[in-house]
């Protein structure tokens, strides 16, 4: 077994270390909005639940020299955002919203997108997602770096509105991860579909 001491190494080897053993990474597909209304989309795959009570998400925005990405200040001006889980039909169009667009530009436009209004939340969702979660913000952390520099915004959102396309969605209230067919991060370019599944009973 190989023993490394992450303080002994570059950041950038410690990033490539996690990206690729911390696998697979579900991944945010995250609208948000800009005081003069311009919707932004950007996808993020340091993501995951909370709590469920109430229903809560995290999603990491990693800064870029330590300046706050769009998404982490535009949620944290307006308050609200809204996450979408990224499934296979639209994965191109994902991977779009990740262009490094001004702040007044529209990645969701960009991408050929379609909005739809929220029901809580001022921000509006994306319409072609089939699992889009409506979130205020419950507290955004800014983490690692330097005081002066952190590294990353760590948004929680309280989940405020679930939408659930029929197809992915039963009368018993469970999402069909078939049906769905999320993608999943991995490392470098690389992505993953669902995949094999098995069922193992807790003890």
């Amino acid at each position: 077994m190989i023993s490394i001491d992450p303080a002994s190494q570059s950041e950038r080897d410690n990033y490539k270390f996690m990206i690729g053993s911390i696998i697979p990474r579900p991944i945010a597909w995250v609208t948000t909005m800009t005081p003069s209304g311009t919707v932004n989309a950007a996808p993020f795959s340091y993501f995951n639940i909370v709590t469920s009570k109430p229903p809560m998400i995290s999603v990491s925005v990693q800064r870029k020299n330590g300046v706050m990405k769009d998404t982490a200040r535009n949620a944290g001006e307006l308050g609200e955002f809204v996450v979408h889980i990224a499934d296979e039909r639209h994965v191109a169009q994902m991977n779009q919203t990740a262009a490094n667009l001004g702040p007044e530009e529209s990645e969701a436009e960009a991408a050929g997108l379609t909005t739809v209004p929220s029901e809580v939340v001022r921000v509006p969702g994306i319409a072609e997602a089939a699992i889009r979660m409506e979130c205020k913000v419950e507290r955004i952390l800014s983490l690692g770096g330097t005081d002066d520099a952190p590294a990353c915004d760590l948004l929680i959102g309280r989940i405020v509105r679930f939408h659930a396309d029929e197809a992915v969605y039963d009368e018993h209230g469970h999402v069909d991860a078939s049906a769905l067919r999320p993608v999943s991060r991995l490392a470098g370019s690389t992505y993953a579909l669902l995949g094999e599944t098995f069922d193992l009973e807790r003890p």
